[in-house]
């Protein structure tokens, strides 16, 4: 199966988004996990619909967290590179929710990818997976309608696109390297121990 590589238009996507009244702002930042301070950094460009990106998240990810990230040695730096208009509702989702539960939309959204995005409606299953993590309606119409916000997830994307050439999901930054695919734990860990020895 071929990692998508869809080029999606900011104002393509920008035209799906409810209209409506704003709510508070919320900042749209690239949230990391561990230590600030970690020696080595790993970047991760990721598409909510991407399923190599579940794959990742789901058999790669949990490794590398337990030996690397929650000891301190490695920070993980989350940014989201959206790849068609419901990665990109699922991420101003995940962003509505604020940096501390961040994480865990991101993870909830990939575990249940295959049944969200494939639903016949995305956003209606989007919108509920987000109502049990805790925001109202109001607060994800606010959100969808921020177009600050829906801005913030593009800019992210385009700087991946511009700085490091990303072009597909999951990419990640190891040092000056670029890396893509849903990379198992062992090949993983063979990238990060030069920067880490």
């Amino acid at each position: 199966m071929r990692r998508r590589t869809l080029l999606v238009a900011p104002l393509a996507l920008m035209a799906f988004v409810a209209a409506g009244g704003r709510a508070r702002a919320r900042e749209v930042k690239e949230v990391v996990l561990g230590r600030e301070e970690a020696p080595v950094t790993v970047i991760e460009y990721f598409s909510l619909t991407c399923p190599h990106c579940a794959t990742f998240h789901r058999e790669t990810l949990p490794v590398i967290r337990e030996k690397y990230i929650d000891t301190g040695r490695v920070k993980w730096v989350l940014r989201d590179f959206p790849l068609d208009r419901y990665a990109l509702v699922a991420a101003v989702l995940a962003h509505c929710a604020g940096p501390d539960r961040y994480p865990a939309f991101v993870e909830t959204f990939l575990e249940t990818q295959s049944r969200w995005a494939r639903s016949p409606d995305p956003v209606t299953a989007l919108r509920t997976l987000a109502k049990l993590g805790g925001l109202s309606d109001e607060e994800m119409d606010a959100c969808l309608a921020d177009e600050a916000m829906v801005d913030g997830v593009l800019r992210m994307r385009l700087e991946g696109e511009r700085t490091w050439g990303v072009d597909s999901t999951p990419t990640f930054i190891l040092g000056d390297r670029r890396h893509s695919g849903a990379i198992p734990p062992e090949e993983f860990e063979k990238l990060l121990q030069p920067l880490l020895d």
